[in-house]
């Protein structure tokens, strides 16, 4: 193997060598090849030498030549990984420089590939790995140390609708990461700091959703926008939900539409679901369920078997179906 030595026991020393001018990104490549290549007789020892960089202390300081210079999509996520760790395990004794690049980097990052159309389609499963890895430097950071984050976020949101996409999607990442997976991942006053900050600042990212879902003809993007209001759904305040457009537009515009039925339906299902409130509020959901069975009537008519739909329909007509009876049975 070109550029290996035969003793694979030697290479993570060579590419932790603190002497060497800049770390050797071709060699690194080389090894990931041999350890995802099950025909290699290198493939054990590649396996090994992979272990022993990922436990070295500063070989997250490598990460962003990897990602720049790696030629192996593997070695990328590798130095991903690499990245991630440190984040999650060396973050609070890390110099504040150290933290400002880590941070300015994924940003820039982030921002570099989802403003191309053409990068967001052929790196989606990159891009995706680096929105995860921005939350969890949001975990860390937000909003004690990152309190323009939100701000931010929306206003490059208008900037571009590609841009605006990925953004979506990290903000549902966030949402989901504090309001849904955060229990055993951190302490219970970070995650109420956390909440009251989604909870003050949701005004921003309320108007940006109402924005897209009336303007934007770009059906990813009012995809995700749905996707992401329905994980907003079950925390944000009733106004955002009784005393907007929101409802009539998800009842009116994107619930008739094949192509957005399935995720208007989710976001319906979440306010169906919504319990414990106000009486004040029983007329407004008799009138909801009343829209929506007008509008289910357009959709199939009371004698419609269900079961053969379900059983003999497309990926979406059942989930359509499964949706539909949770709508029905959390608003019961």
């Amino acid at each position: 193997m070109a550029g290996m030595s035969a003793d694979m026991d030697t290479v993570a020393q060579r590419l932790l060598d603190p002497a060497a001018a800049e770390f050797d990104v071709g060699l690194l490549d080389q090894v990931v090849a041999a350890a995802y290549d099950p025909a290699s007789p290198h493939r054990a020892a590649a396996n090994k030498a992979l272990m022993t960089l990922q436990e070295a202390p500063d070989l997250w300081t490598k990460a962003d030549a990897i990602l720049e210079r790696s030629q192996n999509p593997h070695a990328r996520f590798f130095g991903m990984q690499v990245l991630d760790d440190a984040i999650r395990v060396r973050w609070k004794v890390m110099p504040p420089e150290q933290r400002e690049g880590i941070k300015n980097y994924v940003v820039g990052k982030v921002i570099s590939m989802s403003s191309d159309e053409a990068v967001m389609k052929a790196e989606r499963v990159f891009i995706s790995k680096l929105n995860l890895t921005l939350v969890q430097i949001l975990k860390q950071e937000w909003p004690h140390n990152w309190p323009s984050f939100v701000p931010d976020l929306v206003g490059s949101s208008k900037t571009s609708e590609v841009l605006c996409e990925n953004n979506m999607q990290i903000l549902k990442l966030l949402s989901e990461e504090v309001f849904d997976f955060s229990r055993d991942q951190m302490v219970t006053e970070k995650v109420k700091k956390m909440k009251e900050s989604l909870n003050s600042e949701f005004s921003q990212i309320y108007h940006l959703c109402e924005f897209i879902l009336e303007h934007s003809q770009r059906p990813s993007l009012l995809a995700v926008t749905l996707q992401t209001l329905q994980r907003f759904l079950t925390w944000i305040p009733l106004g955002f939900i009784f005393q907007t457009q929101l409802i009539e537009a998800l009842l009116n515009k994107f619930f008739p539409e094949p192509m957005f039925r399935n995720d208007a339906l989710e976001c319906l299902t979440e306010i169906g679901n919504l319990t414990d409130l106000d009486p004040q509020y029983d007329p407004l959901f008799r009138k909801l369920f009343a829209q929506f069975i007008t509008k289910l009537g357009a959709i199939f008519t009371p004698e419609t078997a269900l079961g053969p739909a379900f059983e003999n329909g497309s990926e979406d007509d059942c989930i359509f179906i499964q949706r539909l009876a949770l709508f029905l049975s959390g608003f019961f």
